[in-house]
């Protein structure tokens, strides 16, 4: 390293050369620091995605009243696929051929309205443009009621119409209670007073559903009742998103003849936990096997499936119809059977309660009242299973699938 030159060895008359930066160029940034896609990628993404929302997603802005909104229900070009509308693709050609002729005629209307000016009298405007404008917006009018008709006339929605995530072709949005149909449900179950069954019946809703209806409708009065402020406009919201079953007020003349809209499966099969079981029942060819024989392989007091069904009633009813009764004698039998129905619980509960007055004993003390009831030990079982014995374990696995038990039958019951 050469030694360094003081600054008394420099001549005075050394003049000193500035040199001017330059910019350097640097290359592109094909990244950014905190991302690891690239700029130009990013870019391209969202300028698709502003291409999509003014173009096949506009429609997906103003929703069709009475409609779901969802893409299942377009397709890629952004027309309603019910409405049998055909996608309008145009090549590049023809949209240079369409802004041609866009400026030839804006030039023959501007060379137009100077002749004009030239022939008529200032503040005077020609007959002919009057006339043609009242023409277009004629025209005007009309394509826009027609429009108007179009979106009424629509046909109603099929399963493809419910499909609100396009890639999963199996997933199907269903369908909600609609807020008047909520509203008859509790003015059929508290106003007057019907039993949940016949509401079931009556609407197409499950038991369940009813249940939870007159439930919350209760709570909403309360909160109305109250003072306190109910989200009406986002349950609005919702409602006009999704799928609704609507109310059909048979009572109207307008709906005479027609039935309410079912709304789901009222007769679906619970699973009993005691058919969850694997069993070898053996029967004899000459034996008739029903369902009753089934119920009692599985434990001896399982009802038959038609008596474990939420509404075994209906069953009833299509016997008499197979059997050949009239209309009003099949209803007459109906009435009779629900009244006889209610007769005998209402019965059983009486006896329910006079049992437990009878084998309960209270002996009231000063801060509690002591209860004391009758218990045997046979309460169990053989098993110990039994739900009335004392301490019974609840959630005791079967046994079906252990090492060392005999699963084939040793016996066959005649």
């Amino acid at each position: 390293m050469p030694p360094r030159l003081r600054a008394s060895h420099l001549s005075a008359s050394v003049s000193y050369i500035s040199v001017r930066p330059q910019s350097i160029a640097q290359p592109a940034r094909t990244a950014r620091d905190f991302s690891q896609s690239s700029c130009r990628l990013v870019t391209q993404r969202r300028r698709k995605f502003y291409e999509w929302l003014n173009g096949p997603g506009r429609p997906l802005k103003q929703p069709i009243p009475g409609s779901t909104n969802y893409l299942g229900a377009y397709d890629k070009y952004g027309n309603l696929v019910r409405a049998g509308s055909v996608p309008e693709k145009t090549s590049d050609k023809d949209k240079e051929a369409e802004a041609k002729a866009k400026a030839k005629a804006k030039a023959g209307i501007t060379e137009g309205q100077q002749t004009a000016d030239e022939a008529t009298a200032e503040g005077q405007e020609s007959l002919e443009k009057l006339d043609e404008a009242l023409r277009q917006q004629a025209k005007e009018e009309q394509a826009e009621k027609k429009k108007k008709t179009d979106e009424q006339q629509l046909s109603p929605e099929t399963m493809e119409d419910l499909r609100p995530f396009p890639l999963n072709k199996f997933f199907r949005s269903q369908p909600v209670l609609s807020e008047e149909l909520r509203e008859a449900i509790y003015q059929f179950v508290v106003k007057e007073g019907k039993p949940v069954p016949l509401a079931s019946i009556t609407f197409g809703v499950s038991n369940e559903r009813i249940g939870a209806v007159v439930r919350l409708k209760q709570m909403e009065k309360q909160w109305i009742a109250q003072g306190k402020t109910l989200a009406m406009p986002y349950s609005k919201a919702v409602l006009e998103m999704l799928p609704t079953t609507p109310y059909i007020d048979t009572s109207l003349p307008k709906n005479a003849g027609k039935r309410p809209i079912v709304h789901e499966p009222i007769n679906d099969l619970i699973v009993h936990p005691a058919t969850r079981q694997q069993l070898f029942v053996p029967v004899a060819e000459s034996r008739q096997f029903t369902r009753v024989d089934a119920g009692k392989a599985f434990d001896n007091n399982l009802l038959p499936a038609d008596e474990r069904i939420p509404h075994p009633e209906l069953v009833k009813v299509v016997r008499d119809e197979v059997t050949g009764y009239s209309k009003e004698e099949r209803r007459a039998l109906a009435e009779q059977r629900y009244l006889e129905a209610m007769e005998k619980k209402k019965k059983a509960e009486e006896a329910k309660k006079r049992e437990e007055l009878e084998t309960k004993r209270t002996v009231p003390q000063r801060r509690w009242d002591f209860v004391f009831r009758d218990v045997s030990v046979e309460h169990a079982g053989r098993n110990g299973r039994d739900p009335r014995g004392v301490g019974w374990r609840y959630g005791l696995p079967h046994q079906d699938r252990k090492k060392g038990q005999v699963k084939i039958p040793t016996k066959v019951e005649a």
